[in-house]
């Protein structure tokens, strides 16, 4: 049965922005996380995209933070409170685009911090006072080590997807933020799947934390259909190629499993006729900024991308 998020005791600044962008009942995943997450709990959720797992997080750790708002200039004033953690670039951009926006109608303050762009612009943020800090572990390590955060003020800690983290190989990182952080905090887990390596990172970083599960590991999301094809790897590329044609698919996005794989196949497609982009590890920031942009746009018909780019 479906809540309404006024039914959860969020501030109406929040359920305003809520309402603003056209939510007012809650997703499975926001129904049962919310309550916990403002009882002051440590939780591990499970959760795949698009269940709207960013609301279920932020927007009781926006309200818990609410008692700090102040409309001081100061940045002695607006220290870090929360830290969100993201795997990649493009899921760090979006997790704080989404908050903002829950933010909207308050005084605290949002920021992003990840690699491929100059760091000049994030250090003049991060050094005028930010509550909520987005950012993937590497530049977030590269402003730490630059001594252009203080996390010493930190009561909430997000690790997002921490099973990307883990596959890409972010766990020593991970463990060097989280050493900077106090002892006393609030910390939430969200992963796709427990494998033994996040259960294991769960053990060693979260106390006593409730389990937050809405769909079966490994589940889908309700709103994507899957279809298994059986080929060879001599066909597969023919068999793609027609599936695409066949349907008159116009925004498709095939994964892959090398950045070497990934151009020659986009080539391969530019060349059978379909307007094609590409996204992998080689690419600049301001390269991957644009692929997406374009695919979004409808201006290509397929983005061929390895998964870690993507």
């Amino acid at each position: 049965m479906s809540m309404a998020f006024a039914s959860v005791g969020l501030a109406e600044s929040l359920q305003r922005a809520v309402a603003a962008q056209g939510y007012t009942m809650m997703t499975p995943i926001q129904a049962k996380a919310i309550p916990i997450v403002l009882a002051g709990r440590d939780v591990m959720g499970a959760a795949q995209t698009g269940t709207g797992k960013t609301a279920a997080f932020s927007l009781p750790l926006l309200h818990k933070m609410l008692r700090h708002e102040n409309a001081s200039m100061s940045p002695a004033r607006h220290p870090v409170r929360a830290l969100v953690i993201a795997p990649t670039r493009e899921l760090a951009d979006q997790v704080a685009a989404n908050i903002k926006g829950y933010a909207a109608q308050t005084k605290l303050r949002v920021a992003v911090v990840y690699g491929g762009i100059d760091m000049k612009p994030q250090t003049l943020e991060l050094k005028g006072g930010v509550e909520v800090l987005v950012a993937t572990p590497g530049r977030l390590l590269d402003h730490i080590e630059a001594k252009n955060c203080v996390l010493n003020q930190v009561e909430y800690v997000v690790l997002d997807e921490a099973d990307r983290m883990l596959d890409i190989g972010f766990l020593p990182d991970l463990q060097r933020i989280l050493s900077y952080l106090p002892k006393t905090r609030q910390t939430l887990l969200f992963s796709a799947t427990f494998s033994p390596e996040i259960k294991r990172l769960a053990e060693s970083y979260l106390q006593d934390p409730l389990l937050v599960e809405v769909a079966r590991p490994n589940a889908t999301a309700t709103n994507v259909e899957q279809r298994f094809f059986s080929v060879s790897n001599d066909d597969k590329r023919r068999a793609v190629l027609k599936l695409i044609k066949e349907r008159a698919l116009t925004q498709a996005l095939v994964f892959v499993n090398s950045k070497l794989g990934c151009a020659r196949l986009a080539r391969s497609f530019e060349r059978d006729g379909l307007r094609t982009t590409a996204l992998h590890g080689d690419k600049s920031q301001d390269e991957r900024l644009k692929a997406l942009e374009s695919f979004k746009r409808g201006d290509v018909d397929v983005m061929v991308a390895t998964d870690v780019a993507a």
